[in-house]
């Protein structure tokens, strides 16, 4: 999980580590730091935020995919925008998850994306019918 704001990095950890099928393997508070952690291990998913210091989660997202090209990315943002939703679709997330939506289809999310498919927060599907 890579997001710069503790409480929700540990809620959503707290909610990840209680499904018997995942395991949390680190956190990251920036973008850079996530690279790092990312290459060295290796994980199945990265949750990223795109609001990140050091290196906004977009960038980020696009050295991760160099550093360890077989985990799936989900971004977890507040942002809702149809530009950076696509943008973080286009260099290679498998979803996009808005923080809002997290209380009810963080595992759905999760499992989606884990799964090979690709996952978009309903609340984008609703207002951006282009999205899947």
């Amino acid at each position: 999980m890579v997001d710069d704001f503790k409480p929700f990095r540990e809620v959503i950890c707290r909610a990840l580590s209680e499904w018997d099928d995942i395991q949390i393997v680190g956190q990251a508070t920036d973008g850079l730091e996530a690279i790092e952690k990312a290459s060295s291990l290796q994980p199945d998913l990265i949750l990223l935020d795109i609001g990140l210091p050091k290196l906004n989660g977009i960038e980020a997202a696009r050295k991760i995919r160099a550093a360890s090209p077989s985990s799936k990315i989900l971004f977890c943002s507040l942002l809702a925008s149809p530009t950076v939703v696509a943008e973080a679709l286009r260099v290679g997330a498998n979803g996009y998850l808005l923080k809002t939506d997290a209380p009810d289809e963080l595992l759905v999310a999760v499992q989606t994306v884990l799964e090979g498919a690709q996952f978009v927060s309903s609340q984008l599907r609703r207002y951006q019918p282009n999205l899947r």
